[in-house]
C-alpha cells in the first residue's frame, strides 16, 4: 500500500477506517498490559529494538515476535503471534514491517483476539486498517509507541 502520512482522527474515506486520535491512543496506552512487537529485532541500531526496550522499561509486558530471533534484550522471541498469545491476552500488536505484508498480520491479530493494530512510524496500509478494526481492533498507524508513551500526559 502506500507511505503516505496517516493522520489520526482522520475522517475515513470511502474504504477506510477511523484511527484513534491522541486521546485514543493515551487511553490504550493507560489501560494497554501486553505488547507484540512484531518484527522486534536484537540488533540495537535498529527502531524495533530501541522501541521494544523502551516498552519493556516502562513496565509494559513484551513479546518480540520474530521467526529469525531466539531472544532480544533479554526476552524470548517466539515466530508467530498465535505463539505469543499462548501466554496471554495480547493488547497492542506493534508493528514494524513495510506496510505491504501487515495484511496478514492484521488477521493474525483479530484471530489471537488482541485489542489494537498499531503500525509503526511510516507504516501505513487501509486494508490492514480496514481488516483490524472490522475486526473489533483499535487501529493506529503512522505513529511510534515509544513516542506516544512520552508524550502520555502524567495522571
Amino acid at each position: 500500500m502506500t507511505n503516505v502520512r496517516a493522520n489520526p482522527g482522520d475522517r475515513p474515506e470511502p474504504g477506510r477506517v477511523r484511527l484513534l486520535d491522541d486521546q485514543g491512543i493515551f487511553q490504550l496506552m493507560r489501560t494497554a498490559r501486553r505488547i507484540a512487537v512484531v518484527g522486534a529485532s536484537s540488533n540495537p541500531a535498529r527502531p524495533s529494538y530501541g522501541v521494544f526496550r523502551t516498552l519493556i522499561a516502562a513496565g509494559y509486558d513484551c513479546v518480540p515476535v520474530n521467526p529469525h530471533e531466539t531472544e532480544i534484550a533479554g526476552v524470548r522471541a517466539v515466530a508467530t503471534l498465535t505463539e505469543a498469545a499462548a501466554g496471554g491476552r495480547i493488547d497492542i500488536v506493534d508493528v514494524f514491517r513495510r506496510a505491504e505484508l501487515t495484511e496478514e498480520i492484521a488477521r493474525d491479530a483479530v484471530a489471537v483476539g488482541a485489542r489494537a493494530l498499531w503500525l509503526q512510524l511510516g507504516v501505513v496500509n487501509w486494508e490492514s486498517a480496514r481488516i483490524a478494526a472490522e475486526g473489533g481492533l483499535a487501529v493506529v498507524m503512522d505513529r511510534c509507541t515509544a513516542i506516544e508513551l512520552r508524550r502520555l500526559p502524567r495522571a
